[in-house]
Order: C-alpha cells, then sequence, then structure tokens
C-alpha cells in the first residue's frame, strides 16, 4: 500500500492514542498500511488484559475493605471512649484541661496520614491502566476497553466498594471480553459486584420472596432500568414499565457476599434464593421460567441478541469512533455484523476499521480529556511510574477517572469536551507539560512524530513562529493534528 500520511493520521488518533515519540515509529508504520496498523491489534487479544500480582481479585480486595472498616470502626469508637473520658475529667476539675479553643502548636501537628488501602488500590490500578495504553503500539484495544468501561459506567463516588473495586471491574468484566461475545461481557458486568452495588442490587428484594415477606426491603429497579436504557436497548426501543419491573424481579436475588461470607467468599457473585422472586416471569414478551440465576441469565442473554440492542450498540461505537452525528450506513454495517455473529465484538471491531467511512469522515471529533492527556505522555516517550498527574489532570478537566456524574458515564460529543472553559483548561494543562519539558525537545520534530506530511501549514507555521520552545510545544499539543480525531 502506498504511502498514506493522512490516514496514518486517522489509524493513530481516530482509532488509538496518537503515535509514542523516541524512536518508535509508529507513524511511519501506520502510513505504509492505515489499515492493517489498526487491526493488527485484533489479533492479540491477551494484549487486552492486565495481570500483575500486585492487583488483587475482587474478592481479595473485599476482605481488605471489610478489615479496614472493621478498624476504622474500632478506632472510632476508641476514639469516642476517649472523648468521653476527658470530657468527664474537665468537668470535675475545671481549669486544669488546655483551653478547646487553643489553636495546636504547628510544631506537633500530626503529620499526613499514609493511604489507606483503598486510596492504594485505586492509585494501583489507575497506573496499570494509564502504563497500558502508553506503551499499546497504536491503542486501539485499549481505546475499546475505555469505550466499553464508559458504557457499562461505575462511578467511585459511590462508596468505598466502587472505589476499591473501579480497576478490578474493569480488569474482570470488561478486558476478557472485549474481542469477545458481547453477551458474555453483559453477563460478567452485571453479575459482577461493583455492578450490583453500584445500581443497589444488593438492596433488591422480591415482593413474593422469603425476605420481601418479612417487609423489610422491596424491589429496586436501578439495575434492571439501566441494563435497558443505557447497556442494551436504548431509550425508545420498545420495552416498557412493566418489562422495567419484569426483569427487576427475574434479577432479585442477585448479589454479592457480605463481611460474614455466609453464602460465599465475600465480595463474590451469589445467587440469594430467599430474596428471589419466586415463579414465572414475563419479559418482552417471552416468559422465563423460575430456576434461580440462569432465570436471569438466560434474559439477558436473549436481551443482547434482541436487534434493537444490535443498533444501540452499533451507534454508540460509531458516535465515539467516528463522529458525533453516526453515519446511518456505518451504523447499519455493524448492527448487521453484530446480529449476523451473535455480537462477536472482534468481527464488529474488524468492521468498523475495514468500513471506508470510518476513515473518510473528517476529523473534527475532539479527544476526551483522558485521550488527551495519554496522547501527550505518548508523544513525550514516559511510561509513567506514578498516576498523580494524569489523575490531576483528569480532574482539572471534567474527566475523574471511574468517576461519571450518572450510569450513563461521560459523554462522547464535542459538546462535553469543546467548551471554551475546557479548552483553556487544556491550554493550562499544555503549559504546564511545557514548562516541565523545558527545551529538550524540538516541537518541530515531534510534530513531524505525530503528523508528518498529514500536519498543515498554518500548524507549521504557527510552531515556528512561537518565541520559545515551551511555548512551541504548548501550541503543538493544543494544534488540530493533536485535539483532532
Amino acid at each position: 500500500m502506498a504511502r498514506d500520511p493522512q490516514a496514518a493520521l486517522v489509524a493513530l488518533n481516530r482509532f488509538g492514542f496518537g503515535a509514542r515519540g523516541g524512536a518508535s515509529g509508529d507513524f511511519i508504520n501506520a502510513a505504509s498500511d492505515p489499515r492493517g496498523f489498526v487491526a493488527a491489534e485484533l489479533q492479540r487479544p491477551a494484549a487486552a488484559l492486565i495481570e500483575s500480582p500486585t492487583l488483587q481479585p475482587t474478592p481479595v480486595l473485599a476482605s481488605e475493605l471489610f478489615a479496614f472498616q472493621a478498624e476504622q470502626k474500632a478506632k472510632r469508637e476508641a476514639d469516642a471512649k476517649v472523648a468521653a473520658a476527658t470530657a468527664a475529667m474537665s468537668s470535675q476539675a475545671p481549669g486544669t484541661m488546655m483551653d478547646k479553643a487553643s489553636p495546636m502548636p504547628t510544631s506537633v501537628r500530626p503529620p499526613k496520614p499514609a493511604p489507606n488501602v483503598i486510596q492504594r488500590t485505586f492509585r494501583a490500578e489507575a497506573l496499570a491502566r494509564i502504563q497500558r495504553a502508553s506503551i499499546a503500539e497504536c491503542g486501539f484495544l485499549e481505546r475499546l476497553v475505555t469505550f466499553w468501561s464508559n458504557h457499562f459506567c461505575i462511578s467511585v463516588s459511590k462508596g468505598q466498594p466502587a472505589r476499591i473495586w473501579a480497576g478490578a471491574f474493569e480488569r474482570e468484566a470488561i478486558r476478557p471480553h472485549v474481542l469477545g461475545h458481547f453477551a458474555d461481557m453483559l453477563r460478567a458486568v452485571e453479575q459482577h459486584p461493583a455492578m450490583l452495588f453500584f445500581l443497589d442490587n444488593q438492596q433488591s428484594i422480591g415482593p413474593n420472596s422469603r425476605a420481601g415477606q418479612r417487609g423489610k426491603r422491596g424491589l429496586n429497579e436501578n439495575l434492571a432500568r439501566e441494563i435497558m436504557e443505557l447497556h442494551t436497548l436504548g431509550v425508545g426501543s420498545g420495552y416498557t414499565q412493566t418489562d422495567v419491573v419484569a426483569l427487576a424481579k427475574i434479577l432479585t436475588g442477585w448479589t454479592y457476599a457480605g463481611r460474614q461470607g455466609r453464602l460465599g467468599a465475600p465480595g463474590s457473585f451469589i445467587f440469594n434464593v430467599n430474596a428471589h422472586e419466586p415463579g414465572a416471569i414475563a419479559l418482552l414478551g417471552k416468559s422465563y421460567a423460575d430456576n434461580n440465576a440462569t432465570q436471569g441469565e438466560t434474559a439477558l442473554a436473549d436481551i443482547a441478541r434482541r436487534p434493537a440492542t444490535a443498533t444501540f450498540i452499533a451507534t454508540k461505537l460509531v458516535r465515539h469512533f467516528v463522529a458525533d452525528d453516526p453515519p446511518p450506513a456505518l451504523v447499519t454495517h455493524l448492527a448487521d455484523v453484530f446480529r449476523k455473529t451473535d455480537g462477536d465484538l472482534r468481527a464488529v471491531s474488524h468492521a468498523l476499521v475495514g468500513a471506508d467511512d470510518a476513515w473518510r469522515a473528517p476529523m473534527t471529533k475532539m479527544r476526551s480529556p483522558y485521550e488527551f492527556l495519554i496522547a501527550t505522555g505518548r508523544l513525550m516517550a514516559q511510561i509513567p511510574e506514578d498516576p498523580g498527574r494524569y489523575l490531576y489532570g483528569l480532574n482539572v478537566l471534567g474527566q475523574p477517572l471511574w468517576t461519571p456524574a450518572g450510569p450513563n458515564g461521560f459523554a462522547d460529543t464535542n459538546a462535553a469536551w469543546a467548551a471554551p472553559e475546557g479548552m483553556k483548561l487544556r491550554l493550562d494543562i499544555a503549559a504546564q507539560v511545557a514548562s516541565r519539558i523545558g527545551d529538550n525537545r524540538d516541537p518541530r520534530e515531534m510534530l513531524d512524530l505525530i503528523a508528518a506530511d498529514a500536519a498543515s501549514s498554518d500548524t507549521r507555521q504557527t510552531i515556528a513562529r512561537a518565541e520559545t520552545r515551551q511555548q512551541a510545544f504548548a501550541l503543538l499539543l493544543m494544534s488540530p493534528e493533536f485535539q483532532r480525531r
């Protein structure tokens, strides 16, 4: 294939995280065969996995969380006893205690506490994710991981379990299935303790179950509603509130074992028959027999194979990778592949990369904050040893890691990221990065690394006219060649 710099830019920016700096040769490799460069990662499904002895499975993290919570409770109780005893002594011997209003001398202020197990785990998981994105040749697989992780999102703001499990959720429920079948990913996601906690299904009790008859709690529709609205069928696909209630009943009993581990290892998925709504249940025109967890698994498998699910997933994929207004023909093509292959996500991803519409569309989409920061680190050929700067940048730019504002995830359109205030914040980040590297890099050479002959004359002139290398580098990071995909 002839050398194609413009297609190389599309390959690296639209489908990946941009070219790496140094001697990677990413742009040259992409230019020689743009589609093959992207598709090559689809032949390496294991590359999506992250396995490390420092990253623990969900049940182990649950045990560590429960132990930490028990320690914190014991400490609070001990502190309360000390405070009560001190107050009693003060009331008996007035004037002998230090005035409560007196400030603590600066010389004896307590040191900043060490990170706890929740904070350490979150940072370790964040670092593993950022490092994998930083070293990937193209980054298409990692882009797929971030897409599916946002599609099936949880938020660490929900509470301590979500924060300590967020990385494990992505490693265990998303990564193994990113090139597998959608139905398998759907089941893994909805049975993962992080999702059950995030959408409150551990609180959902069948009205006619043994637990429901005791009247302590009732049905919770959160998980069922988001499965149908956000994870599979999409709004306006024909399901009704009756279907939401039916699916919620089918999913009663789906929970995770608590700290006592009565029904299983703490933090593992379990089916609690005492909370499950008994009997056959009709959903979307089909009756599902009461056969414990299999009832819900069968229902999810059927929903995953409905035509509306294929269209909904295809639309979101095209919106993410190609255009805010997805080309209808490309959506139809991907939906057809999804249906004909029983939701084979590798086949769907191949179809996306192989479609002419995916390469012809103008590069008008703005990189998300995560994509922008990863692309910046890749350009500088840096493999971070600490996630701090990335986490800080994501917080500043409005996309804190694994912390969307709601179950619909972070927005995937330019309106969310191209607003003037957001661009000003990006410029601030670009200036900070430029100040750290000083005059050690030639921005003109780095422009050739990421865009080569695809760089516009306007961008080249803007960088050449900069007063300093630092200013030129900041302008490079804000150029269309770097910001657009």
